[in-house]
């Protein structure tokens, strides 16, 4: 159905693929939701209604178009409704979601003429590589942030998080892990470095619990 021998590929190379893709995005999940819940939008809702956009999304790029691509939401464009269209405009985010919904339409029915492809030829070469970069920079800020790795500071906005923290330290084992096997040729690289830092971090928290044991009952008598 998918043509894999066609395109040089076999079924353990896409499920390793599949499982990297999803670790990699599994963030999404719930930063999206967060940076919404700022702009007013219940966090239960924009949860699930992330999980269904990105179930429908990809479904309808691998069974219609026969693409390995996932269809989730943008991480640029959530900041951007979340803080430049509600944080600057007296509206609620039901007014805000129903012009993103027109919008969705029109871009459709841009998609069913052949003005779609000169739009996207239309735009230089050097502009989509540098939002592809600019994408990319902005996830990396936030998995930075997240981690602790850069924080807020009151004159240059952001610095260094403080090394002897567990998840900054955990942060850089995991990156030299994965930076080391891309070297290396390993296949699957990304995703056992996303396996070898999930499994220290299991270990780091069971130690901490390990370590600390609230005192019996008996032992004070």
């Amino acid at each position: 159905m998918f043509k894999l021998k066609e395109r040089n590929s076999n079924i353990k190379a896409e499920v390793l693929a599949g499982l990297t893709t999803f670790l990699t995005l599994a963030y999404i999940i719930v930063v999206n939701p967060m940076i919404l819940s700022d702009a007013g939008v219940p966090f239960d809702q924009a949860f699930t209604a992330t999980i269904i956009a990105i179930i429908v999304g990809t479904l309808c790029m691998a069974l219609l178009a026969n693409y390995p691509i996932v269809i989730a939401p943008a991480m640029g464009l959530n900041a951007y409704f979340a803080y430049s269209v509600l944080g600057t405009h007296d509206i609620s985010y039901t007014v805000a979601f129903s012009a993103v919904f027109v919008t969705g339409i029109i871009f459709i029915l841009l998609s069913l003429t052949s003005f779609r492809s000169k739009l996207i030829e239309a735009i230089p070469s050097n502009l989509k590589h540098a939002i592809s970069a600019g994408i990319g920079l902005f996830i990396t800020f936030i998995g930075l942030r997240l981690s602790g790795v850069v924080t807020q500071h009151e004159s240059n906005l952001v610095t260094l998080g403080s090394f002897r923290d567990p998840s900054v330290a955990l942060t850089l084992v995991g990156l030299v892990i994965t930076i080391v096997l891309i070297v290396r040729n390993v296949q699957g690289a990304i995703f056992i470095g996303m396996i070898v830092t999930a499994i220290i971090a299991f270990l780091q928290a069971n130690w901490k619990l390990m370590a600390w044991s609230p005192p019996l009952p008996y032992l004070k008598e």
